[in-house]
């Protein structure tokens, strides 16, 4: 299960330059009718589609910024990071020499095409020009950082990461994703002296919900219940999947999934919720409502967390005892997952049972 939940922390750690930049482009201007069709399929994950509307918005004269940007972006999804680079450096060209809030919503994507494709200094060096631009774009200072860790660069990504901090020293949620890219390439200790640091200069005005979460990641989590438990579970989903997780922690499994359940009867459109209560049920050898619990996820149309909702099917299917349809669908996950190296193993497992 260690290695499911850390899948999950893989993609919400660098895998988060994506995130960020499609948070990035809402803002964007309403496209032609084909074209704004398939950032529709992107935003639904459904990047075949989106790729064969945008060819039939070339086919019409759509304005072509808009639909490389578009075609960039449906094959990052599709990890075809070369071609992603091709259209998203030919919609930089069609600028107007003036640069525009598009110009910036295209370079950080660009940027997290580089840095997947392994071209570090590209993807450094766009994040320098954003900056030169606008020094205070703070997720960019977040984002080099991030890149010049995963290059071995302890201090240049220290340095970007204070300065993120100091242009917003109370959102936490940046400082946790530093904490965690810090313990993935191990920079624990380091990563919890942030997570210290926000608990003592923020004392007075922090929530019991950042300070609980940040318990949580310091490895603190009878302090963690204590702070979260003073929220409302039922209704509050920060709180309940952050407490549910505190009690995965402690070992009480059941508990936890009884948390997690209790807030679907609220809302039933929390992928994340789902996804940790089919963990849980997995831990107590309840295969078949763990099963139930990532295919309801995986109908909430919108969600984005449908590679490791996949992929812990599969790993459900497997504990069932049910090769032959983990390995069909394994073979699926990897024609749209094609560079898991985890899936690859496990799918080369599957073909000898």
């Amino acid at each position: 299960m260690e290695r499911q939940r850390r899948k999950g922390r893989r993609i919400a750690g660098f895998a988060i330059a994506l995130l960020c930049a499609l948070l990035a482009g809402c803002g964007a201007e309403a496209a032609p009718s084909y074209t704004k069709q398939g950032m529709e399929a992107v935003a639904e994950l459904d990047y075949e589609k989106a790729l064969t509307l945008f060819q039939t918005a070339e086919e019409n004269e759509e304005e072509k910024r808009l639909l490389y940007r578009g075609m960039g972006l449906a094959y990052l999804g599709k990890t075809d990071y070369e071609a992603a680079i091709t259209y998203l450096e030919a919609a930089l060209r069609l600028g107007s020499g003036r640069v525009e809030n598009l110009d910036f919503d295209i370079n950080y994507y660009l940027a997290t095409a580089y840095y997947k494709n392994g071209r570090m200094q590209d993807a450094v060096r766009v994040y320098d020009a954003i900056l030169g631009m606008r020094p205070e774009e703070t997720n960019a200072y977040y984002l080099r950082g991030c890149v010049k860790l995963a290059e071995g660069d302890f201090e240049a990504a220290q340095t970007d990461f204070d300065t993120a901090i100091v242009q917003e020293p109370k959102n936490y949620d940046r400082m946790i994703r530093i904490y965690m890219v810090l313990e993935e390439y191990g920079y624990k200790e380091a990563g919890q002296i942030y997570l210290q640091n926000a608990m003592k200069e923020n004392e007075k005005s922090i929530s019991d919900y950042d300070m609980g979460r940040i318990c949580y990641y310091m490895g603190d989590y009878e302090n963690a219940r204590s702070f979260l438990e003073r929220l409302k579970t039922a209704t509050d989903y920060g709180a309940a999947l952050y407490l549910g997780r505190t009690y995965e922690a402690l070992g009480d499994y059941n508990y936890a999934a009884s948390i997690y359940a209790g807030y679907t009867e609220y809302d039933q459109k929390k992928a994340e919720i789902y996804n940790q209560l089919g963990l849980c049920r997995m831990q107590l050898g309840e295969y078949q409502t763990a099963l139930d619990a990532f295919q309801t996820a995986m109908k909430i149309e919108g969600n984005d967390m449908m590679q490791t909702l996949k992929f812990n099917e599969i790993v459900t299917y497997e504990y069932m005892g049910e090769y032959k349809t983990a390995a069909a669908l394994m073979n699926s996950y990897l024609r749209s997952y094609p560079d898991d190296d985890t899936a690859k193993r496990e799918y080369e497992f599957l073909q000898t049972r």
